[in-house]
């Protein structure tokens, strides 16, 4: 029994011993930790790693990996700090074709470092390397670089102390920060709450992992083919009709016209709804912003069904938005000529 004893005590060091264990900083939390903590339990190395929150120096050389804590950066040694006074680093420095410019926090260096691995396990591609760099600088674009600015006080606007017309508090940073310890609770593990922190965090992470490839990936290839025959729907080349409605189609019609050098080229989009009319959206002039490159008729704008009609000498006509970034007809033909009708009078 004494053995049996033994050996079960001796299987437990063991396993404790091989445990590996990832460091961050106790305290308040904030979402680039979080997001660190869940990447790093998704790789190869630091899979289902115990997660221990200290600032004491001597912890956290026992843990196997470090993030956002501890005065380093250090790939080699698997140190992630980014709060030193020296530390300037960005996407672009640390990989040169990379054009991404943001200062990384803790979350966008072991992005760097794992984010490829990562994403080939989550979305079954490990094997693609083109399509995995592909998803790669898709995910630090449309999520981590948002993570890094907001942690290390980067403006979204070039005008300096530009005043925003309303706050945006629904963001994943706020959200993660919402699950801070109020000040007031006395009863709160802070460590609990980091806990569902990281569980936000790379539940909303692997989402935009499988939203990428099950839905953006699909629609390059309609919004590739649009492009091609652009011409055979209008001379000018400026508008484009997908085969399918309700794809994903902003930025890879960006990229597609940077690619075959004509970017700003097409300015309107058509495409059918769930309900099967057709709708004309403007093209916008930036990607993620308001403003449009070239707007629906002013005339236009706000006006409906048989009067709108009227106005426009187009019959079908359902709608368009006051704002005039997209309208709508009741068959291609009536759409298309909204649009024809539309450049045409931009002069």
């Amino acid at each position: 029994m004494k053995t049996a004893a033994k050996s079960v005590e001796m299987s437990a060091l063991k396993r404790a011993k091989m445990a590996k264990t990832i460091g961050t900083h106790s305290g308040a939390f904030h979402c680039d930790d979080a997001l660190a903590c869940f990447l790093l339990q998704q790789t190869v190395d630091f899979k289902g790693a115990e997660v221990k929150r200290s600032r004491d120096p001597a912890v956290l050389a026992q843990c196997d990996v470090v993030a956002d804590v501890g005065g380093v950066f250090d790939a080699a040694t698997h140190r992630y700090d980014h709060h030193q006074r020296e530390f300037q680093e960005t996407l672009h420095s640390l990989e040169p074709a990379k054009p991404f410019t943001t200062r990384l926090s803790s979350a966008g260096l072991v992005y760097k470092h794992f984010g490829r691995q990562i994403i080939g396990t989550l979305s079954g591609k490990a094997d693609d390397t083109a399509l995995v760099e592909l998803l790669f600088d898709k995910l630090y674009e449309g999520f981590v670089e948002e993570i890094d600015a907001i942690d290390n006080g980067v403006s979204q606007f070039d005008v300096p102390d530009a005043k925003p017309r309303y706050q945006t508090s629904t963001g994943l940073s706020a959200r993660v920060g919402r699950l801070n310890p109020c000040w007031n609770d006395k009863v709160s593990s802070a460590d609990e709450c980091f806990k569902k922190a990281v569980e936000l965090t790379g539940r909303e992470f692997t989402e935009r992992v499988h939203l990428l490839v099950d839905s953006w990936l699909p629609a390059r290839k309609i919004v590739e083919a649009a492009f091609k025959t652009r011409k055979e729907v209008d001379p000018s080349g400026e508008i484009l009709v997908f085969a399918e409605g309700g794809c994903p189609w902003k930025d890879h019609l960006f990229d597609v016209e940077a690619a075959e050098g004509v970017a700003g080229l097409v300015k309107y989009v058509l495409y059918t709804d769930q309900s099967g009319q057709w709708r004309v959206m403007c093209v916008p002039k930036t990607l993620g912003q308001f403003g449009d490159r070239l707007p629906l008729p002013a005339a236009w704008c706000g006006l409906r069904d048989d009067k709108l009609s009227e106005v426009a000498g187009i019959p079908g006509c359902g709608f368009v938005h006051a704002n005039g970034f997209i309208g709508g007809n009741a068959t291609r033909d009536g759409a298309l000529q909204m649009a024809r009708t539309a450049l045409a009078m931009r002069k």
